[in-house]
């Protein structure tokens, strides 16, 4: 009993609970002066004075204000307090300004802490470009603009409008460093911007073949000690100074420039030594050479210093060197991968996937390039050292090949095996070439269709179409998709006049290749044979826009035109022809003779007269011109055409006749008689000649009159018993052909009598003694064109496939129109 406590009456249990809390009270928060001293201000951060309130911790301790001041309302209960601070006495003021908060707020503001009340923000000051500083950044600016546009413009080869921007950068950069010298600001100056305009005014200098002011403006900045790796720009002078040809220069400033390269630029000095050797060889000092490529071949070795370096050798005639430096040259590594890297391996499509899109990037068609550029290099080395390494070319050859077959190139010893044959070719030993060729039927079927392609061609050329067409069936059965094979299989069935068949040949080889243009020509030439003259315009029109400037391609258009009766079409493809080949006599003939159908004479005699004066032998130009003169009654100046057709033709009397008529209509009858007496005693049957001595002896009152009639009757008596016996013979072959017992010496026969009555024919176009001379239409060319060198364009090309060289039989007078592939 003594531990139970009585309650007190005044302390009742349950007070306190109902009164009220104004931490609570929010709807005057906005006239209370210390939450708003607080909102603005860091008095929120001071740990609030806590009231008694039942059950808490704290007791005792009044709520008061940041001043020490009992108020009524408080703010809210804020953070811990952070240090000791006594009762009554002010927290003091922190450096941290609450986030979002400012003291520059006037009392009674609105609570805005984000500052969205301020409206948007004021606009950005414009810069003030007055400033010198601010006009130097803008002309800094310009300057570097003028220098990217120079560029661009070269890249697009824009060449003058390069340099023009490269002199206006010059310009206004010089403008910008006195601009810096007038403010004083003479330490700012840009030097790398000094030295690309510099350049760039060297390069386009240099572009535009200004040679003097490129080496001016590159001698401005090596001599400029402030720019730094200037004496690299040694090796463009040496440039310059190699395409003006003063090679001893250019060797100096090479050298220079090796010495201003540090080893650690190995390819660069690699290159510059390979430039030096190149010029020593311009110089013919090709010891010097010889040393600068062999310390590449050491150092570096590539495909084209090796080449260089057996050039050398060839030029003084070292065969031992020439043998170590092929087989450096079939030594050195391209770096390439193997082509089977391109070949899928597996399933995965991924991997498939990322095969197909390397197999035709940039990088391994550079590599193909490469490779490409090796082959070559090789193959030319070994055709241009192979007679002179050993006592024949063809032990020569042998040694090529049986090096190249233990080098990475294995695929070139068949190909040099064929370039062997060509050699034979070259030296007119047509059978060492065939034996050549035919070792190769039992090798692969590449190799063996490349090789019975050559020899079909070879065969075709000489005329055996047999032969040639059983080499072309067996290049197409060694390689049914080789258009070289397909087009000579369809020349052998073209010279049978088997059009069809040759044009299905043809598109054959279209079908394998479409840009097989031997395959198009000879398909146009078919159609044209054919008579499907659209057809064959169709195929030509199309080769034009393949070969712009082929000479061949552009008559047979003109041709065709022709034949389809538009002449103005045809005259202006012709005039094409002339613009790519100007002297050529027949197409110039060819131009007169439209214009003569056209009824231009003027036009025409211009071409007759310009073909005449390249190629003055033709004589359908010699007698068109002296027609010419004839109708405009100029006989003096028709005589010298035809006594050259005399010359050309001295046993056609025809232009002897001509010649002494001329003499006569141009009032000249001593000099037509002795030329009459001359042509008779040439051909003393000859009756028109008769005619005109007894005409002209008795005009001029001469004894030989009775002689001369005497020969006339004589003569006119033998040419009628001579056309009696033309007639019967005439006769009698009809008769035999009606009854079907025709022979082949009345064929003789008959054809004897058509020359004869052609004959006839002409000499009775001859100008009567009576009637004035008239000309005859010239005869109409073939429709064949024959260039200045003489082969004719209406035959197939043949179709010789690699591996042969791209100058295979250039150089030989095998007919120019049987062109290799």
């Amino acid at each position: 009993m003594e531990n139970v406590h009585l309650a007190v009456e005044e302390d009742d249990l349950y007070s306190g609970y109902n009164d009220y809390n104004p931490t609570f009270d929010s709807e005057e928060l906005e006239n209370d002066v210390g939450f708003q001293q607080a909102v603005r201000t860091s008095h929120g951060r001071r740990p609030p004075m806590t009231a008694k309130f039942p059950g808490t911790a704290i007791g005792g301790r009044p709520l008061v204000s940041s001043f020490g001041s009992r108020i009524p309302m408080a703010s809210s209960m804020g953070r811990p307090m952070t240090g000791a601070v006594q009762d009554g006495a002010a927290r003091p003021m922190t450096a941290v300004r609450a986030a979002g908060y400012s003291s520059s707020l006037m009392r009674g503001s609105t609570f805005d802490p984000l500052g969205q009340s301020k409206g948007p923000a004021p606009p950005l000051e414009a810069k003030n470009e007055d400033t010198a500083e601010e006009k130097i950044k803008i002309l800094e600016k310009k300057v570097n603009d003028l220098i990217e546009e120079s560029c661009m413009a070269q890249s697009i080869g824009a060449l003058q409008l390069a340099l023009e921007k490269a002199k206006e950068a010059g310009r206004k950069e010089r403008a910008l460093i006195r601009q810096r010298e007038a403010s004083g600001n003479t330490e700012h100056i840009n030097l790398d911007l000094t030295y690309s305009v510099l350049l760039n005014l060297a390069n386009q200098y240099a572009n535009n073949e200004m040679y003097p002011e490129a080496l001016n403006s590159y001698h401005v900045i090596v001599k400029n000690k402030m720019f730094t790796n200037a004496g690299r720009l040694k090796v463009n002078m040496a440039n310059i100074y190699f395409k003006q040809k003063n090679y001893p220069k250019a060797i100096k400033f090479y050298r220079m420039a090796l010495d201003q390269i540090s080893n650690n630029h190995k390819e660069l000095r690699i290159k510059i030594m390979q430039n030096i050797g190149v010029v020593f060889v311009r110089l013919g000092q090709y010891s010097d050479a010889i040393t600068s490529f062999e310390h590449i071949m050491a150092e570096s070795p590539n495909i084209k210093t090796g080449f260089n370096l057996i050039l050398c050798y060839y030029a003084i005639g070292d065969r031992e060197r020439m043998k170590k430096a092929f087989q450096k040259l079939i030594s050195v590594p391209l770096g390439i991968d193997d082509e089977d890297k391109y070949i899928p391996a597996s399933d995965d499509p991924s991997s498939n996937m990322v095969i197909e899109a390397i197999k035709n990037d940039k990088l391994h068609q550079m590599e193909r390039d490469l490779k490409v550029l090796a082959e070559k290099y090789i193959m030319t080395a070994a055709k241009l050292i192979a007679p002179a390494i050993e006592t024949s070319f063809a032990s020569g050859f042998d040694w090529c090949v049986d090096m190249v077959k233990c080098s990475q190139y294995v695929e070139l010893a068949n190909d040099l095996e064929i370039n062997k044959a060509i050699t034979y070719l070259r030296q007119k030993d047509f059978n060492q070439a065939v034996e050549t060729l035919k070792t190769f039927e039992k090798k692969d079927s590449r190799v063996k269709s490349a090789a019975a392609t050559n020899l079909s061609f070879l065969y075709f050329l000489e005329k055996d179409y047999d032969q040639a067409d059983r080499y072309a069936d067996l290049a197409m059965n060694a390689d049914r998709y080789n258009p070289a094979a397909l087009i000579n299989k369809g020349n052998t069935v073209f010279v049978k006049k088997d059009y069809e068949k040759a044009a299905e040949f043809y598109k054959e080889a279209l079908r394998n290749d479409s840009s097989c243009t031997e395959a198009l020509y000879n398909l146009g030439l078919s159609y044209k044979r054919m008579n499907r003259l659209e057809e064959g315009l169709d195929c030509f029109l199309k080769l034009h826009s393949i070969l712009r400037n082929s000479a061949e391609v552009m008559y047979q258009l003109a041709h065709l035109y022709e034949q389809l009766g538009d002449p103005q079409q045809a005259i202006e493809w012709l005039m094409q022809v002339i613009g790519v080949t100007p002297t050529d006599p027949h197409v110039l003939a060819k131009l007169g003779k439209l214009h003569d159908d056209e009824g231009d004479k003027s036009q025409a005699f211009q071409y007759y007269s310009e073909s005449f004066r390249y190629f003055p032998s033709n004589i359908d130009v010699i007698e068109w011109l002296g027609a010419y003169y004839i109708e405009t009654q100029f006989c003096e100046k028709a005589i010298q055409y035809f006594e050259r057709a005399t010359l050309i033709q001295p046993n056609f009397v025809k232009w002897q006749l001509i010649v002494a008529s001329c003499y006569r209509r141009s009032g000249n009858y001593q000099k037509a008689l002795e030329t009459y007496k001359e042509i008779h005693r040439r051909f003393p049957e000859n009756v028109e000649c008769l005619r005109f001595l007894v005409r002209l002896s008795t005009d001029m009152g001469l004894k030989e009159v009775q002689e001369y009639a005497t020969k006339l009757k004589k003569a006119e008596k033998m040419k009628e018993i001579r056309e009696q016996r033309v007639k019967s013979g005439r006769e009698n072959s009809a008769r035999g052909r009606r009854e079907g017992s025709t022979g082949s010496a009345d064929s003789g026969h008959s054809s004897s009598s058509s020359k004869g009555e052609r004959l006839s024919a002409k000499m009775r176009s001859l100008p009567g003694s009576n009637e004035p001379y008239e000309a005859s239409n010239p005869k109409e060319l073939d429709a064949s064109y024959v260039d200045p060198l003489g082969p004719q364009m209406d035959r197939p090309k043949t179709g010789a496939k690699k591996p042969v060289d791209d100058d295979d039989f250039a150089d030989e007078d095998l007919g120019d129109d049987l062109l290799p592939e």
